[in-house]
């Protein structure tokens, strides 16, 4: 008989014998011994045997076996014999198959517990033929002996769903993925369950035979076979094995029955509603009515009582026609020295200027030009980090800390590739027919890959005479042992090599190809081998997993997340991400700044029928910011033109065509505007000088802000000398200096106001709002001291100009020396003919105050709807490429950015109870730093955390103890700790043994459980695990994860410690600003839970900070304290202008007051309108609001002082003369200034300027027009200022003085520089106890009844005694 018909005589003997055996209850031995060909791992199969198991008397073998297998010696108290179905080769080689798996499971000991049953039963169980059948048994020629090939393993399913219950969510802390993944073959995790978990546990490359299980329920007939069915423990359970071991429970990063009954999160605070509507809006609407209906009642019943007088109370003094000085309180008194030493001031000023124009010209403009040469030291910040991120905010201390113990975040290119006109198709294997999604076309991987792989090895920069490629700058997170860049992309599942991906097998009738092996590592990344797809590696060439998350897109659904059901499959889209190193400072950064550009310029111009690509570089977001900025500089400039022109012509007079070019104003209008942009340069060369840097938003905005401020200064300056006449013996110079007394006090009360405000904003801590404010309160500065001098000088010189009738622009030439009359302006007229009138009757006034309350009601209602935040779509040109960045994110992306839970150091990592709060694993504590983050995933939807944390001392421990058993004694296998015994220095753990003759085990000590190392242990080694790399014999190794993640230092004794640490989690899928900073609320919370559970275990009095950080949050932070930096910004702002305007309006509080409720009123509906037009509430709107109150105090200051300052005997009368004489300069110096050019800002291309430029702009200029041109003068003419009696005695003094100096008739003067007003100042009541016997009056004809003081030609001008009587 030949040995081919022996070898099958056996075959069918042994299988006979086999089938047989399995009728005895009892059960027996099916194999015993090791035989058979070494496996690929160094495993053997195990030699066929039929009969009784056979005593274990090797003392070595027993202890391992009750190590491993505790459940073997139930029953058995150590006296008799033990017998087994396994040898101590048998023994050992289990005991070293189970190391791998221990690295998975052990930190869950209940799970790794279960899972052993089934393997020690197989393995060496005295009973095997009751649960097991030999289907196969092959001849090893090289030894001569048969060995088990082939097994049916039979076992219930009760003990396979509870041993995959148990084990299911211990977690890889390495890749924050359930370690259940590895272990399941082309499932992965999220499709996993029992029966596909031991399916790949009988038949993967670690198996010395395939052993095909046969899973069965309760009531299956699998006779003559008893399923095997041991017990099952809960993983939330501990016990005792049968040995006396205690098994700890899991903890709740491994097992959620474990965790702690948390409180429920409270949900997301909703809108205040009442019925459908908001809450805000009904009690604003109930406000309304309690406050308008009374308003309206009153006013009418008043008004029918009386319809001579006017509404209120509108005289003076209790109503009485007479002015008693004895009544003037001590502000009233104080008040009127400060008006009139200021008036005289300014009068004796403007005279001096007048007198010297030339002199004072060119002072103030060498001083304000040699001011401006300082701009060419300016720095203008663009780092949107430094712009608003206070150097002392706690984001971006947080951030400097994170970046000088660990580095800063790497810098990101990417690629986001969507699938064109590709469809899903199908894929047929042994397995079955998977649907792949249009990403996975192989013309479309094979175009990614030559992409990416031109981009790594291709593209290059030049930066100082060197050529830069990616591999100068890219990060190798295994560097030096591995010197390949790290790269997120499916290429990398076949080492960039398209020789892999064109690999086929051929398996049956199948065909075995690349979708095969990307199934494989879309479900298994960290595989070191697919034993279908040649043995290769889904592990990429540079030493790291590249996870499904990170490599495809577009397979979550509508509201889904990774922690459901997710097919990667079903991608749309390719991602393609390298990293790139960071630096600390900034100026190292120029070769990876060259590099992104050389790349970016590339993908500029790359285009494939089949893709559809967006591209962006770490530099991107910065450049098109910048590109934004230089793209509407034309539409900027045409603005600022538009406003030039209309300033330049709008200040010239009409008076006939023949003297058209004699009042026209075109040069002083172009002198004013050219003061205004000398103070804008004055200020940012100052700066510049002081080395204090300035913004894209300074330079935008603050000329804005100067011209609307020194533009309605120059009109009201230039507008009070058209309208008032020269008096009689008074020179051009007195004249000037005259109007300049009268004007200068407004003037200096809005820029002061104005400055003041701005430079106390500067106590905001926002880069951005500081800088505009200290910016724009110098601008201001200067622009009224140039004013006050140059402009006062150029006036002066134009007036000359006109009075000599030379032409405007060409001075040299002389027009017509006709006599003409002064004619009033046009806008002068309407407003004194039409507007005032309509405004200012009784039915208007009161239509005015209901409609504006109404107004400020509506607005309150939705100002707390207002929208905080800036989507990042808004900060880009319409045009640019990240806007399809921005889309391709929010479409195809399914994980968000990483976030860092940071322990600062100072902590006792030796304390055991410190190790407890950190770590996640067995015995640790349940408010342990990784257990909460852990709980925290749980809830991804409220918490944005949407994965358990890389847990560094979980794998140390892991690490520590690989190899070891349950007793901290060597096991079969090799652990993963190997020292120099010459240098004493760290050996990588996949040389240990093999390579350096060097390297031996570490002496490692645990400590009492034998679950960690000892403190000694913990001290010495732990830089032996941040150095050694992951492999497959040891895949715990901490270089590739946490060698940035651990900084080691030294104490005084040179014993190693841990100084600051992070712990990595990621963020849930980020879209909107909201979700950005609530993932920063989120993770601050519970970053502060842990830092109270560090503090308490340490107990050594200090707290113990744990802090969270993403390479967000410093640009999101501002947003949990918008609100509060807005009240702050502006309480500061209106504060300040309500101070000063009360000291500078004499110690007026009750005008301060109405200037404060304007303001705060403007600024109100201005954030009404913010919600209505859809304008977010951030830094840019918060300058814009700022920059508003300025304005509004143009809009409103002017106006108040005028009527305080009228000598009219009504309030009405009062608001009359004060809309009459300001509204027109006003409206023409800031309205219509300013609504031209904005106008033009809606045909930018930017929406930052569309938005918080051309609509903030327009609603800041027609809110305070309407404001202040329609409520502000209603509103004076029903609550405004009485007359100070003071003011009023001291101006009647002055108006003696003018008439006794004037001769009487004709003479024109007034504090409004009007002649009507002026006539009409001269019939005020008498002034009772002002110690002055003298009054005046008219008779109709206009001639002067009385005078007194015996003032030099008193009586030749008609003035009789007067007794001082009534």
């Amino acid at each position: 008989m030949d040995k081919s018909a022996r070898l099958l005589v056996l075959l069918l003997s042994s299988f006979l014998v086999v089938t047989a055996a399995a009728d005895d209850d009892e059960g027996h031995c099916l194999w015993y011994g090791s035989c058979g060909p070494t496996t690929l791992f160094g495993a053997h199969s195990n030699c066929p045997y039929t009969g009784p198991a056979k005593p274990l008397t090797d003392q070595k073998s027993i202890d391992i076996l009750r190590d491993t297998c505790p459940f073997l010696f139930e029953g058995k108290d150590g006296s008799g014999p033990l017998n087994t179905c396994c040898d101590g080769d048998n023994i050992k080689e289990m005991a070293s198959s189970l190391v791998l798996v221990s690295s998975q499971f052990a930190r869950c000991p209940v799970c790794y517990y279960n899972f052993r049953k089934s393997i020690c039963e197989m393995s060496c169980s005295p009973r095997q033929s009751t649960f097991i059948n030999v289907t196969e048994v092959k001849h090893d020629r090289a030894t001569d002996k048969d060995y088990v090939a082939r097994v049916t393993y039979y076992l219930s399913r009760n003990y396979t769903r509870g041993v995959y219950d148990s084990c299911s969510k211990v977690q890889n802390s390495q890749t924050n993925s359930p370690a259940i993944g590895a272990m399941c073959g082309q499932w992965g995790w999220y499709r996993c369950n029992d029966e596909r978990f031991y399916d790949f546990l009988g038949h993967n490359p670690y198996t010395p035979f395939p052993i095909d299980y046969q899973l069965t329920e309760d009531g299956d007939d699998v006779s003559p076979y008893t399923p095997l069915s041991p017990e099952i423990q809960t993983c939330n359970e501990t016990f005792q094995t049968p040995t006396g071991k205690r098994i700890e429970a899991c903890s709740c990063s491994d097992c959620p029955v474990s965790c702690p009954v948390a409180p429920p999160i409270p949900a997301p605070p909703g809108d205040w509603m009442i019925g459908p509507v908001y809450g805000s809006v009904v009690v604003m609407a109930a406000v309304f009515v309690a406050l308008a209906v009374p308003f309206v009642c009153v006013f009418v019943c008043w008004y029918s009582r009386n319809r001579v007088s006017a509404p209120l109370d509108d005289r003076d003094k209790s109503g009485s026609p007479h002015v008693d000085i004895t009544q003037a309180s001590c502000l009233e008194r104080w008040g009127a020295i400060m008006e009139r030493n200021v008036e005289q001031f300014f009068r004796s000023w403007g005279t001096f200027c007048a007198m010297h124009p030339v002199p004072i010209l060119i002072i103030g403009l060498l001083v304000a030009v040699g001011l401006s040469f300082g701009v060419v030291k300016l720095k203008v910040t663009t780092d949107p980090i430094e712009l608003w991120a206070s150097p002392t905010s706690r984001s971006r201390v947080e951030k400097d800390y994170f970046d000088q113990n660990f580095g800063p975040f790497y810098r990101t290119e990417m690629l986001i590739i969507r699938a064109k006109d590709l469809e899903p198709f199908n894929h047929t294997n042994e397995g079955g027919t998977t649907e792949f999604g249009p990403a996975f076309h192989k013309n479309l991987l094979s175009a990614v890959m030559e992409l990416q792989n031109y981009i790594t090895d291709n593209i290059t920069a030049q930066y100082e005479n060197r050529t830069v490629r990616l591999s100068d700058i890219c990060f190798k997170p295994l560097y030096p042992d591995n010197a390949f860049c790290a790269i997120q992309s499916v290429p990398e599942y076949f080492q960039d090599d398209p020789a892999l991906l064109n690999l086929t097998k051929q398996d049956g009738n199948y065909t075995i190809n690349y979708l095969d092996h990307i199934k494989y590592c879309l479900l298994n990344p960290t595989e070191m081998q697919d034993q279908d797809f040649d043995f290769q590696p889904c592990m990429s060439k540079w030493g790291g997993p590249t996870f499904p998350y990170t490599a495809v897109g577009g397979f979550l659904g509508e509201g889904q997340s990774l922690s459901g059901s997710v097919h990667y499959l079903n991608a749309t889209a390719l991602l393609v991400t390298f990293l790139v190193n960071n630096d600390y400072d900034a100026s190292r950064l120029g070769p990876a700044m060259a590099w992104e550009q050389a790349f970016l310029e590339y993908m500029r111009n790359y285009s494939h029928p089949n893709m559809e690509v967006a591209y962006f570089a770490e530099r991107s977001i910065e450049d098109e910011i910048a590109r934004e900025s230089e793209s509407d500089t034309t539409t900027v400039l045409i603005s600022y033109l538009i406003m030039f022109a209309y300033i330049s012509i709008a200040l010239g007079q009409y008076n006939g065509s023949s003297r058209l070019l004699i009042d026209s104003k075109i040069t002083l209008g172009l002198g004013g505007v050219i003061i205004v942009l000398l103070s804008v340069m004055a200020s940012l060369g100052v700066y510049g000088m002081l080395g204090v840097p300035g913004t894209l938003i300074v330079i935008e905005v603050i000329p804005f802000l100067v011209l609307a401020v020194g533009v309605d200064n120059i009109f009201i300056l230039v507008q009070a000398y058209q309208r008032d006449r020269r008096q009689p013996g008074e020179s051009l110079e007195q004249f000037v200096g005259r109007i300049v007394g009268e004007v200068a006090p407004s003037m200096l009360l809005s820029s002061a106001s104005e400055s003041a405000c701005f430079f106390l904003g500067a106590l905001i801590d926002m880069p951005a709002v500081r800088a505009f404010a200290l910016f724009a309160g110098l601008s201001l500065l200067f622009d009224f001291i140039l004013q006050i001098t140059c402009f006062i000088s150029l006036m002066t010189l134009d007036a000359r100009r006109q009075d000599s009738n030379r032409f405007d622009i060409i001075c040299c030439v002389h027009g017509s020396k006709k006599e003409h009359e002064r004619q009033e302006g046009i806008l002068y007229r309407v407003f004194k003919n039409f507007y005032v009138p309509l405004v200012m009757q009784p039915a208007a006034r009161a239509t005015v105050i209901v409609a504006f309350l109404g107004w400020l009601c509506a607005s309150l209602a939705v100002v707390p709807y207002i929208e905080v935040g800036l989507d990042r779509e808004i900060s880009m040109p319409e045009d640019s490429y990240m806007l399809k960045v921005f889309q391709y994110q929010q479409d195809y992306l399914s994980v968000g950015p990483p976030v860092y839970f940071v322990v600062r150091d100072g902590l006792n990592y030796s304390d055991e109870n410190v190790q407890n709060r950190i770590c996640s694993t067995v015995n640790c504590d349940r408010n342990s730093v990784g257990t909460q983050i852990a709980m925290a995933a749980q809830q991804p939807l409220r918490t944005y955390i949407a994965s358990a944390a890389s847990n560094w001392l979980d794998d140390f421990y892991d690490w520590s103890v690989f190899g070891y058993d349950e007793d901290g004694v060597p096991g079969a296998g090799n652990g993963c700790c190997f020292i120099n015994v010459t240098t004493g220095g760290f050996c990588p753990s996949k040389q240990g043994n093999e390579y350096l003759p060097d390297c031996t085990s570490c002496n490692m000590t645990f400590n009492s459980n034998h679950l960690r190392p000892s403190l000694p242990a913990f001290r010495e080694y732990l830089p032996f695990f941040l150095r050694d790399n992951p492999s497959e014999t040891c895949p715990k190794g901490g270089h590739a994860a946490y060698g940035d993640a651990v900084r080691v230092v030294r104490d005084p004794a040179n014993r190693t410690n841990v100084g600051a640490s992070y712990f990595m989690a990621y963020h849930g899928i980020l879209k909107t600003s909201e979700d950005f900073y609530t993932a920063l609320h989120w993770a601050r919370h519970l970053s502060d839970n842990m830092t109270a559970a560090l503090t308490e275990a340490a107990d050594d009095g200090r707290t113990h900070e744990v802090y969270p950080y993403s390479v967000f949050y410093v640009f999101y932070e501002q947003y949990l304290t918008m609100w509060s930096d807005v009240l702050r910004a502006l309480g500061i702002s209106i504060a300040t202008i309500f101070l000063v305007s009360f000291f500078l309006m004499g110690l007026d509080f009750h005008s301060a007051f109405i200037l404060l409720i304007m303001i705060v009123t403007i600024i109100t509906n201005l954030a009404g309108m913010m919600y209505w037009w859809n304008i977010s509430l951030n830094a840019v709107s918060l300058v814009n609001l700022v920059m508003a109150i300025g304005i509004s105090v143009e809009f409103c200051s002017h106006i108040t002082r005028a009527f305080a300052v009228s000598l009219e005997p009504t309030r009405v009368e009062r608001a009359t003369d004060a809309l009459t004489n300001m509204g027109s300069s006003v409206l023409s110096g800031i309205t219509l200034t300013k609504f031209g050019g904005i106008i033009v800002l809606g045909f930018a291309h930017s929406q930052i300027f569309q938005i918080f430029y051309f609509r903030m702009y327009l609603g800041v200029v027609l809110h305070g027009a309407s404001h202040g041109l329609i409520l502000l003068p209603v509103l004076l003419s029903f609550i405004g200022p009485p007359l100070n009696p003071c003011k009023v005695w001291s101006a009647r003094k002055e108006g003696a003085r003018l008439l006794v100096a004037g001769g009487g008739g004709g003479v024109e003067t007034g504090g409004s520089g009007d002649p009507a007003a002026h006539q009409a100042a001269l019939q005020r009541p008498p002034i009772q106890g002002s110690g002055e016997p003298y009054t005046f009056s008219r008779t109709e004809s206009g001639a002067p009844l009385t005078a007194a003081d015996g003032a030099p030609g008193a009586q030749g001008a008609g003035v009789e005694p007067h007794s001082g009587q009534d």
